[in-house]
């Protein structure tokens, strides 16, 4: 079904695969320039080194949990115009049913900025983020950056990249992205999915076999083969959104004949050239996949590369069940999926198909066809998200909507909500089906720090709509009767026209709607000269998502006021966090106002300093808060990850290695310094750790940084060895200036 070449191979006239080993006489470095990422790559570089990218994007897409942010951020940072289209979507907070005006207050500082610094603006319930991207933007050979992780319109010939807003704030102000040239993944497809297979089935196969073993990791996935001619672009796109939960950097794909229909059908054929690999193609590394042996798939909570066929687990269901509740139980979540065992089968209470995974037109026509004519039941609930207007407009008019609603589906709008936490939460314990993005604990709306939990299984479409039909009774889509329609999408573009403003290079004569809760950010202090650092939480778990971090949900309703969201760090994974992190900054703060620590009450811990260089100048300690995490920043590209830890007084993380490119540079970004450690080191909270000299190290670039790891319950002093792998330039100053506002600020 799916074979990983971990070595390089060369991919010859596009469909052989060769090993690259003594009896391969390719130029490896001529082969490289064979693929589809490095010609899209080197026509927006701008540094004339491949090696050290320096990218310019065509165009940069935000929604309304992260363009406030984002623009204050380049307002304090000298913004005057968006120097490319930018488009500003309202699709995560758009039910506006939290925290009084405040979303909507939102909304209109975001209309207020499209007018007055020339972006677009898409209204509520008009288009979640990336159908409208897919539909409006995304084209053969472009580039494209959004402040939401599932930024991928690879199949579409568009190298797009989801990154924290601080990424977005320096093409707004007409700086780059700096990254090295990234190590490129071929996915070979051959063969042609069966009926009943569905493109998130396709996608979890591939979670499964990339995600933990990192085959992926912060590379480039290149789609090829003669497989993708047997899929259409919606299925295409279906696989392409979800290689975010693999880790990789982004992805591309091939492009073709279907490819330039669906760019024709949405008026925008001069969007569309042929991509493919040149005769001969150097990859990094090969992903191989028969899509003839691709089966149902379900992604078990609490993490999309908890993977299993579902005839697997139909098989095995309580051994399967007893490990995934085992596994949430060492994550301190208590769960009791077996519960929902009857008669033999799995049984869940709620479907969900929504966002920009499942609210696609094609998945949604598919699953008209499995439960029209039939009943969902009062047991089981199926709600239906259609990815935009206009794709809700073709459904009405081929009367799909009616016939679902007739079988018992509810239809809502555009909306991203049951993707991040924010629309139709299941009842405490249920267990819910979804074709969207994710399922992290919390990710369906619950609150498991205060006894709410309910549990999302990821799924394909098809197989959800054949769960509905079976009154919520686990069922895969391959195993029902059921003849697929297929009708044709026809693009319709009016409801845009009528309701999209289009401000691109109109800057109108206007100023900013605030409300009340849009906030400047206070003032960030730069990095001292040494820094005590606070260990405020530890966290040993393998992995720690963004949403550990900081909550999403009805949480993201406060993300326009930096000290009130703040106030939700690590709520839900370390309670005592905010309370121990507030502690330290309140000592810094009475520091920096002329307090002698010696005095106070890390006199004990000064003390110990004093025995490391007598010659020290106590008041000019830097003191703040880090964490430690094993491996934290999976998931969302929401930067307020880390910008909240900087409210709160952090200076760090210390990890063994970080999940993502994009949590990295969301630290960097507001001044947090990304350690590494690889020596085995049991901290605990409460501990610090004393760096010297750690405004020369940066300023050096000096990637192993020694620290002093002091306890008051001991008198030993430890020293350990802090990594710092490589930096830019322009990271090295931001770090030193504090964050991207002082720096950009001060250039």
């Amino acid at each position: 079904m799916i074979s990983l070449y971990d070595k390089g191979v060369f991919l010859v006239n596009g469909k052989n695969i060769i090993v690259n080993d003594l009896n391969v006489n390719f130029n490896k470095n001529e082969a490289r320039k064979g693929t589809i990422t490095y010609n899209i790559l080197e026509k927006h570089n701008i540094s004339n080194d491949m090696e050290n990218l320096k990218l310019k994007f065509d165009c940069l897409a935000s929604h309304d949990i992260t363009y406030v942010g984002i623009i204050q951020t380049a307002r304090a940072s000298g913004l005057k115009k968006f120097p490319i289209p930018y488009v500003l979507t309202n699709c995560h907070n758009t039910l506006c049913a939290v925290g009084g005006t405040i979303n909507e207050d939102d909304h209109m500082f975001g209309l207020s900025a499209a007018k007055k610094y020339g972006g677009i603006y898409v209204p509520p319930h008009q288009a979640v983020i990336h159908q409208y991207m897919r539909e409006n933007m995304a084209g053969c050979g472009k580039m494209i950056l959004g402040s939401d992780s599932h930024t991928r319109y690879g199949a579409l010939g568009t190298i797009a990249i989801g990154e924290g807003g601080g990424e977005l704030v320096k093409q707004l102000l007409n700086k780059t992205y700096d990254i090295k040239y990234p190590e490129v993944i071929g996915v070979y497809l051959k063969g042609k999915p069966k009926k009943g297979i569905g493109p998130q089935d396709v996608a979890l196969t591939i979670i499964k076999a990339v995600f933990k073993n990192g085959f992926v990791k912060n590379k480039i996935m290149e789609f090829i083969g003669e497989g993708i001619s047997n899929l259409n672009v919606e299925f295409r796109n279906g696989i392409d959104v979800m290689t975010t939960e693999t880790t990789c950097l982004t992805s591309i794909w091939k492009t073709d004949i279907e490819v330039k229909e669906y760019l024709r059908e949405h008026d925008r054929d001069k969007d569309y050239n042929e991509l493919s690999p040149k005769n001969i193609a150097y990859y990094d590394g090969m992903i191989v996949i028969d899509l003839d042996e691709i089966e149902s798939m379900i992604a078990l909570p609490f993490h999309p590369s908890n993977v299993y066929s579902i005839k697997e687990l139909q098989n095995n269901l309580i051994e399967i069940l007893t490990k995934v509740e085992r596994e949430a139980f060492e994550q301190g979540i208590q769960i009791d999926l077996k519960s929902k065992i009857r008669d033999g089968s799995l049984f869940g209470e709620q479907g969900i198909i929504a966002g920009c995974a499942g609210g696609t037109y094609d998945n949604i026509v598919d699953v008209t066809d499995i439960i029209k004519n039939k009943s969902i039941g009062v047991d089981f609930s199926l709600n239906v998200y259609p990815s935009s207007q206009s794709t809700s407009i073709e459904l009405n008019k081929n009367g799909s909507m009616a016939r679902m609603m007739e079988s018992g589906a509810v239809i809502r709008t555009a909306f991203c909500g049951p993707c991040f936490g924010a629309g139709d939460t299941p009842a405490n314990g249920q267990l819910s089906f979804r074709h969207t993005t994710r399922n992290f604990p919390n990710r369906e709306g619950s609150k498991p720090g205060e006894g709410q939990i309910s549990m999302v299984a990821l799924m394909d479409a098809r197989s959800i709509a054949a769960t509905a039909i079976n009154g919520g009774k686990l069922t895969a889509a391959t195993d029902i009767e059921v003849e697929f329609t297929k009708p044709k999408y026809n693009f319709n573009r009016t409801v845009y026209k009528n309701k999209v403003y289009e401000g691109f290079k109109k800057i109108e004569d206007s100023t900013l709607i605030y409300g009340p809760n849009i906030v400047d950010w206070p003032e960030l202090p730069k990095l001292p000269n040494d820094i005590l650092l606070k260990i405020c939480a530890v966290i040993n778990d393998p992995v720690t998502t963004t949403d550990e971090l900081i909550p999403s949900g009805e949480t993201s309703s406060y993300r326009s006021n930096p000290m009130r969201l703040a106030e939700f760090t690590l709520s839900r994974r370390a309670p005592d966090y905010i309370e121990n992190a507030k502690e330290i900054k309140k000592i810094e703060d009475e520091r920096k106002s002329g307090k002698n620590p010696l005095t106070g009450k890390l006199k004990e811990i000064f003390y110990k300093i004093k025995k490391i260089d007598k010659e020290i100048n106590i008041l000019e300690i830097g003191i703040g808060s880090t964490i430690y995490a094993n491996k934290p920043g999976d998931g969302s590209a929401r930067e307020q990850a880390a910008s909240c830890q900087k409210i709160l007084g952090g200076w760090a993380n210390i990890a063994k290695e970080y999940a993502t490119k994009r949590y990295r540079s969301n630290l960097i970004n507001w001044g947090m310094i990304p350690f590494v450690i690889e020596d085995k080191i049991n901290f605990e909270s409460g501990e610090y750790i004393y760096i010297k000299d750690i405004k020369s190290a940066i300023e050096n670039k000096s990637q192993m940084i020694k620290g002093y790891l002091i306890s008051i319950k001991s008198e030993d002093i430890k020293i350990i060895n802090l990594k710092l792998d490589s930096l830019t330039d322009t990271e090295m100053n931001i770090l030193l200036e504090g964050c991207l506002i002082n720096y950009y600020k001060r250039t």
